[in-house]
C-alpha cells in the first residue's frame, strides 16, 4: 500500500488565496474597457442620444445629439429633456414619459417637431427606455425629416389633381369633415389669418362663425370641347378654370386655414369651402364673381375659347351638418341650376327641396300603389247649357297616399308620365271608369244613360296598344262605345302623326268620342282640326275666367270663344267650357252657343254616389 492518499487532489487553500487577487484585476481591467469603449461608442453614434436621470435631467449626451440641435453636447447636460425634445407639449405624451422615469412604462415613442439653433424646423422619432439595472433612462432621436418629406411628397401627390394641381375629391373631405368637426365643437381657431401675424383672428374679422358654405360647380358644355377639340385643350381649360377659381377664392377672404380650399373633385366638377361662412351673401357674391371670370374668354395657346359655368350654393349652421347631407344639397342645387337655364348659380331652398324629396318618394311608391289600390275615381258633371241635365262626366282619379294624403292629379300624373306607369294607372283608370258608366246605366235603365270622359296621355298612345285596352274594356264591361269619351290635351292630339293619329282614329271609328282638352292653350292650328277625329273641343278655363259679368267682362275673350264655338260647330264638333262657376259665365256662354259646362256653378268632383242622385232629379241651375 503506498502513502499516496486515494481520490481527487484538492489545491492548498493558500494557493487558491493567491490566485484570487490576479483574477478580480483582469475582471476589472476587462469592465474597465469595457465601459471605455461604451462611451466611446455612446459619443460617437450616429443616432442622437441622451443619458436622462430619474428627475428628467440629462447626464449626459454625444455628439449627434449636439449636432441635432446646432449645440454643443456639454451644454445640454444638467437641462429637462422633456423641454429640448418638446415632451410636455401635451399631456398624452407628458403622461407617458413620466410613466418611463418611474419605471411603471417600459418604453414609449413619439414623433416631435424640434428646432435646430439656427432657426430650421426638423421632425424626429424620440424613443425613452430605461437602461438596465439602472434608475436612468435613454433617451434616443433619429431625424426622420427626409422621410416626412417623402411621405408629404407622396400624400401631395396622392390628394391632388395632376391636370390643375388643385386638391382632389380625398383632400376635398377631409378638409370638409375636419370643418364640420370644427363648426360642431366651437373650437378656437388654430392660426392668425396671415402667417407671422400676432393679431387675434376675430381682430381679422373673421371671427368663429360655427357655419359653412360651399359652392359647387360645373362647366357648361366642356364635353363638346374634349370632343371638338381634344383632350388636351379640355385639359389646358380645366387649369384655367383652375386658376380663375382660386383667384376669386383668395380675393374673397382668409379662414382660419388660410384662402378658401378650391379643389377638383372630377371631371369638369369644382368646389369651393368656404369655412366659418358670415351668411348666404358671402357665398351669393363669391358665385357672381366665378361667373364673371369664367365668362372672360380664355386664351389656350391660341385657341379662343369661352365656356359658362352652373353653380349650386349651400350656405348652413356647420352643428348637425354632416359632409354627405352638404353634398347632397349642393348636388341638387346645381342640378337646379341646370335645369333653370345653366351660366347662372342657384341657392339652395329646403322648400323646393322638400318639393323635390316628395316628388321622389311618389315616384318610387307610384307603380306598387295601383296594385295596391290607393287610387280613387271622383266624377265631374258636364252639363248641357240649354237644359241644365247631367249628359255626361269627367273621371278624375286622386291618390290616397298613406303619407301624404288625398292627392290630386296634378300632383302625380307629371310624375306617372315621366316613368312610364302613366300605362297602367291609365288602364285601371280606364277600366273602373267604364265600370262604373256601365252601373249607373244599370241602375237607371229608363233615363238617357250618361258618358264619362277619360284622361288619356300621348305616352298612353305610344307605349301601349290603346286601341285594344279600350276595345277589351268595353267589351269587358258591356259600356257602349259612344259613351265613352277619351280627353287629349291640345299640343298631343294637334301634333299626332304616324301611330298617335292611326290609333285615334281607330278609336273614332269604334265609335269612342275624342275630346281636345285645354283648347286654346296650345298649337290653336284650327285648320288641323278637319284632318283630325275629333268630336269635342273642351276650351281652356283661362277663356271663361273673363266672362265675370256684363260690367267687368272681357271683349276680347268673348270675341274667341264665340269665333271657336262657331267653327267648331261648322266642324261638327261640340264644344264645352271648363271652369264654369257663376251663372253670369254659364249665361254668356250659352247664348254664344257653348253645348256643355263644366266647374264648380254646378258641382266639385263628387263620389260615384253622388252622380247617380243626380241622375234622373231636376236639372242642374244654368
Amino acid at each position: 500500500m503506498s502513502g499516496t492518499p486515494e481520490g481527487p487532489v484538492h489545491p492548498e487553500p493558500a494557493e487558491t488565496h493567491a490566485a484570487e487577487p490576479a483574477l478580480t484585476e483582469r475582471h476589472l481591467a476587462r469592465r474597465t474597457a469595457e465601459l471605455r469603449d461604451c462611451r466611446a461608442a455612446f459619443r460617437v453614434a450616429q443616432l442622437a442620444m441622451a443619458v436622462v436621470d430619474e428627475d428628467g435631467v440629462v447626464v449626459v449626451a454625444n455628439d449627434s445629439f449636439g449636432a441635432l440641435l446646432g449645440t454643443d453636447p456639454a451644454a445640454l447636460e444638467e437641462q429637462a429633456a422633456a423641454d429640448l425634445v418638446d415632451l410636455a407639449s401635451d399631456a398624452r405624451t407628458w403622461h407617458a414619459y413620466r410613466e418611463v422615469l418611474g419605471g411603471g412604462r417600459s418604453r414609449f415613442r413619439c414623433t416631435r417637431r424640434l428646432k435646430h439653433a439656427d432657426g430650421r424646423s426638423l421632425w424626429a422619432e424620440v424613443t425613452v427606455a430605461p437602461v438596465p439595472d439602472s434608475r436612468r433612462v435613454l433617451l434616443s432621436i433619429a431625424d426622420i425629416s427626409d422621410r416626412r418629406e417623402l411621405h408629404a411628397r407622396l400624400r401631395h401627390l396622392k390628394m391632388h389633381d395632376p391636370v390643375t394641381r388643385l386638391p382632389n375629391r380625398a383632400l376635398f373631405f377631409e378638409r370638409l369633415s375636419a370643418a364640420l368637426e370644427a363648426a360642431a365643437q366651437g373650437a378656437a381657431p388654430d392660426a392668425p389669418p396671415s402667417h407671422g401675424s400676432h393679431q387675434s383672428y376675430e381682430s381679422y374679422g373673421y371671427g368663429r362663425t360655427g357655419r359653412i358654405g360651399l359652392c359647387y360647380l360645373d362647366l357648361d358644355g366642356f364635353k363638346a370641347v374634349n370632343d371638338t377639340l381634344g383632350h388636351r385643350v379640355g385639359d389646358r381649360l380645366l387649369a384655367a378654370v383652375a386658376t380663375r377659381l382660386t383667384e376669386c377664392a383668395d380675393s374673397d377672404g382668409y379662414t382660419r386655414n388660410g384662402g378658401h380650399l378650391v379643389a377638383r373633385l372630377g371631371g369638369d366638377e369644382f368646389a369651393i369651402l368656404v369655412e366659418d361662412s358670415t351668411g348666404t351673401e358671402q357665398l351669393a357674391d363669391l358665385a357672381r364673381s366665378v361667373l364673371d371670370a369664367l365668362q372672360l374668354p380664355f386664351d389656350l395657346g391660341g385657341q379662343r375659347l369661352s365656356v359658362s359655368a352652373s353653380i349650386g350654393v349651400v350656405e348652413r349652421v356647420g352643428l348637425g351638418t354632416t359632409a354627405t347631407a352638404l353634398m347632397q344639397a349642393a348636388d341638387t342645387t346645381l342640378y337646379w341650376a341646370k335645369a333653370d337655364g345653366k351660366a347662372r348659380w342657384t341657392l339652395f331652398d329646403p322648400e323646393r327641396n322638400a318639393h323635390r324629396m316628395t316628388r321622389q318618394s311618389l315616384s318610387s311608391t307610384l307603380r306598387p300603389a295601383v296594385e295596391r289600390g290607393e287610387f280613387a275615381l271622383e266624377y265631374q258633371p258636364l252639363v248641357d247649357l240649354s237644359d241644365g241635365a247631367v249628359r255626361g262626366v269627367e273621371a278624375l282619379v286622386r291618390w290616397n297616399h298613406p303619407q301624404f294624403g288625398s292627392l290630386a292629379p296634378n300632383r302625380f300624373i307629371g310624375i306617372a308620365e315621366e316613368d312610364g306607369s302613366i300605362v297602367e294607372l291609365g288602364r285601371w283608370v280606364l277600366n273602373t271608369a267604364c265600370r262604373q258608366a256601365r252601373q249607373w246605366q244599370k241602375d237607371h235603365p229608363r233615363e238617357r244613360p250618361i258618358f264619362v270622359s277619360v284622361n288619356v296621355a300621348v305616352r298612353q298612345v305610344w307605349d301601349s296598344d290603346l286601341v285594344a285596352d279600350v276595345a277589351g274594356i268595353l267589351a269587358e264591361t258591356g259600356l257602349a262605345p259612344h259613351l265613352l269619351q277619351l280627353e287629349l290635351t291640345e299640343s298631343a292630339v294637334m301634333g299626332s302623326n304616324g301611330r298617335p293619329l292611326q290609333a285615334l282614329q281607330a278609336l273614332s271609328d269604334m265609335g269612342v268620342r275624342i275630346a281636345i282638352d285645354d283648347f286654346g292653350t296650345g298649337y290653336s292650328n284650327l285648320a288641323y282640326l278637319s284632318r283630325l277625329p275629333v268630336s269635342v273641343l273642351k276650351l281652356d278655363g283661362s277663356f271663361v275666367r273673363g266672362f265675370q259679368d256684363e260690367e267687368h267682362a272681357n271683349p276680347a275673350d268673348e270675341l274667341i270663344v264665340e269665333a271657336l264655338v262657331h267653327l267648331a260647330h261648322r266642324l261638327g264638333l261640340t264644344v264645352t267650357a271648363e271652369c264654369v262657376e257663376t251663372a253670369g259665365q254659364a249665361s254668356r256662354l250659352r247664348r254664344i252657343g257653348c253645348d256643355t259646362g263644366q266647374g264648380w256653378l254646378y258641382s266639385r268632383a263628387v263620389t260615384p254616389d253622388r252622380i247617380a242622385e243626380l241622375i234622373g232629379t231636376e236639372p242642374l241651375p244654368v
